[in-house]
Order: C-alpha cells, then structure tokens, then sequence
C-alpha cells in the first residue's frame, strides 16, 4: 500500500511540475510580447503577426496559460493551450522554420503528460479496451435482468 501511496504521491509531483512548465512558458511569452521586446516584435512580424494580431495573439497565449494553470479551468485551459501551440507549430512549418517548430511541440507534449499524470481520468478513453456504447449496453443488460 506505501508504494501505490508513493507512486501516487509522485505521479501528482511530476504532473504539478510538466503542468507548471508550459503554462508558465506561455504566460512569460505573451509578456515579451505584450513589452514589444524588440527581437519578438520582429520575429512575430516576419510571421504576419503586427500592431493588432500581435496583441491577440499575447492575449490568446496569456488566457491559454492562466486557464491550464488553474485547476479548475485546466480542462479547458489544456484545449486552448492545445490549439494555441498547435496554431504556432503550423505557422513555422508554413514558414519552412522546422526548427522553430520543436520548442512549441515539446511545449504541447509537456502539458498532455503532464496533465495525464496529474489527472490519468484525462485520457478516460485509453484506459478501457471496450467501448462506451458497448459498457453502456453491458449496464443496461445487466439492469433489465435483475
């Protein structure tokens, strides 16, 4: 029991810890971007993204991180940081920036590990060989019988 309690214990230290790293990442970009540091200011504008866009996109990437980073809000915070990095991996690979793609990637893959080993019930449908219509059916059997 002291081993499942540990590895419990550590499952919820490791998951804090990938949680925390991508969403702080994000947060700490939008501020760059927000500051209109000068190298990310150019580096957004050779993608297309000035002025306005620029100031969506740290908006996005700010309420992408704070979401994933409160407890209550990860589920959708993880579906908005999702789309967010999965945006920013399109853009450098459409720039044919391919290196530029691996940080955002390593970002995203964080977060989904993380998440699952913080809350395992993330990825409910893994768990379970049989489907959800077919549990269904099993309990609705089993209830007309008894």
């Amino acid at each position: 029991m002291d081993t499942d309690l540990a590895e419990h214990r550590t499952r919820r230290i490791a998951g804090k810890i990938l949680i925390f790293l991508p969403g702080f990442a994000l947060i700490m970009s939008a501020i760059l971007k927000f500051a209109h540091v000068p190298g990310v200011v150019s580096q957004m504008a050779a993608s297309g993204f000035t002025d306005g866009k620029l100031t969506l996109v740290a908006t996005l990437e700010i309420l992408s991180g704070g979401l994933f980073l409160s407890s209550r809000t990860r589920s959708f915070g993880l579906l908005m940081a999702s789309a967010f990095l999965g945006g920013a991996i399109c853009t450098h690979i459409q720039m044919g920036e391919f290196a530029k793609a691996v940080p955002p990637s390593i970002l995203l893959a964080l977060a989904w590990v993380g998440t699952w080993l913080r809350h395992p019930q993330v990825l409910w449908s893994s768990n379970s060989s049989r489907s959800l219509a077919a549990q269904r059916t099993e309990r609705l059997a089993a209830s007309k019988s008894a």
